[in-house]
């Protein structure tokens, strides 16, 4: 069912700035069109924002993001995602072909299950010093299996010619990537496909350099 944007009110987006899942949803609304409220929660200041009784009672597992949208509140990315694909128009996020729609969401969700919830902060936190060579580790063999699919899914974008769910999952990634200094030179096709991405506005104004609550000292 199609909902008029008339009639709703404008989401609300519990994130933080260099969390992927919330740049997912940043991403999403973005390419949408869609306007949104976004209420901070750091995952750093005060032992956490995100372990409060307060946020604990908008999403049980503490995590970002939360999004309160038409009455509801989602706590996971890609179902906020598939949420308003279905809800609102705008550039699909999911292609027509059902063979498409599927590769879509097998590279999603290789990245969503399998690459990212290992570089989770609770997951580091609990690894401690070892964190950087456990992230490189996880990231290193996702990213092992997916150039493989994408090689055989991509063309200018992940799947074929259009922007979908699995680019929106990639381009985070990519830059968590970076982050635990993983050579993406190694995986020539994430490489060229997130430099594609990257110079598309969705991604661009989404970054995490560029957030309300992005620090002063690494805000662009």
């Amino acid at each position: 069912m199609r909902l008029s944007l008339a009639c709703l009110t404008k989401p609300i987006l519990h994130g933080y700035f260099r969390s992927s899942c919330s740049w997912r949803v940043r991403i999403a609304f973005a390419l949408k069109g869609i306007e949104f409220d976004h209420l901070p929660v750091n995952l750093i200041k005060d032992g956490g924002q995100q372990l409060t009784d307060q946020y604990k009672a908008l999403n049980p597992m503490q995590q970002v993001p939360a999004v309160q949208i038409d009455g509801i509140t989602l706590s996971q990315s890609l179902a906020v995602i598939q949420y308003i694909e279905e809800t609102r128009p705008g550039p699909r996020l999911l292609p027509a072909d059902p063979k498409k729609r599927a590769q879509v969401r097998m590279i999603s969700d290789l990245i969503a299950s399998g690459i990212q919830p290992m570089q989770n902060l609770y997951v580091l936190q609990k690894i401690g010093a070892e964190k950087l060579q456990w992230g490189q580790h996880f990231i290193q063999r996702g990213f092992e299996a997916l150039e493989p699919i994408l090689k055989e899914t991509a063309s200018k974008y992940c799947v074929g010619d259009e922007i979908s769910m699995a680019d929106i999952c990639l381009v985070p990634q990519v830059y968590n990537a970076e982050r635990f200094k993983v050579d993406v030179d190694q995986f020539p096709t994430i490489k060229r496909l997130n430099q594609t991405l990257m110079k598309v506005d969705a991604f661009k104004l989404s970054h995490p350099s560029c957030q309300p609550d992005t620090p002063a000292d690494i805000r662009t």
